[in-house]
């Protein structure tokens, strides 16, 4: 019998000290970033685009190629993230413009092992002559979207997302979604020289 009221004793005892614990509610990260002020950027490469002042830095390199090539990388520090611009030349005949366009476009499905959904929206602006595509990458991927440009003739320009992080679509969605259309202004605002 004492063993059994001293168990019934610490058992109260246990339970009478307790705080009522109440689960956390569901809610979203709630993440606000600068609005995006635009300049026209005029690099020494055969093309010129606006790109977001408040958070990017730009730096490039003159690439090794059959045809005269650069790379461009637009940085966000904040974001973690870069956009990788390569610039390609079009050989005179055009021979290689397939050849751009076919691996610009088999990057892009390379995703298709992880992506959840790849939505491509095509581009095409006849007055500046650039035409082209826009993908966004769904789900856990390392690049969440890509684009290229062209104008059939004389350039090729691609750009891709990265970010310094390991791909979880649900946590880089904000910062993503803030750049894909740093991306989308690239390409409207891209100009030949």
């Amino acid at each position: 019998m004492m063993k059994s009221l001293c168990v019934l004793g610490l058992m109260l005892f246990c339970l009478s000290c307790s705080e009522d614990y109440v689960p956390k509610p569901k809610a979203f990260l709630r993440l606000e970033y600068p609005r995006a002020h635009y300049v026209a950027l005029d690099l020494d490469v055969p093309f010129t685009f606006e790109r977001n002042e408040q958070l990017s830095q730009v730096s490039i390199k003159q690439v090794s190629a059959s045809t005269r090539s650069y790379g461009l990388n637009i940085e966000y520090p904040q974001l973690k993230g870069t956009i990788f611009l390569t610039y390609k030349t079009v050989d005179e005949k055009g021979k290689n413009l397939k050849a751009f366009l076919r691996d610009a476009q088999n990057f892009t499905q390379k995703h298709t092992v992880k992506a959840d959904e790849i939505p491509v929206t095509a581009f095409e602006d006849d007055e500046r002559k650039v035409y082209g595509a826009f993908a966004e990458v769904r789900g856990n991927v390392a690049s969440p979207a890509q684009f290229y440009v062209t104008d059939s003739v004389n350039h090729f320009l691609t750009g891709s997302l990265y970010f310094y992080a390991k791909p979880n679509y649900d946590s880089i969605l904000p910062a993503a979604n803030y750049l894909q259309k740093d991306m989308k202004r690239i390409m409207e605002s891209v100009n030949w020289k």
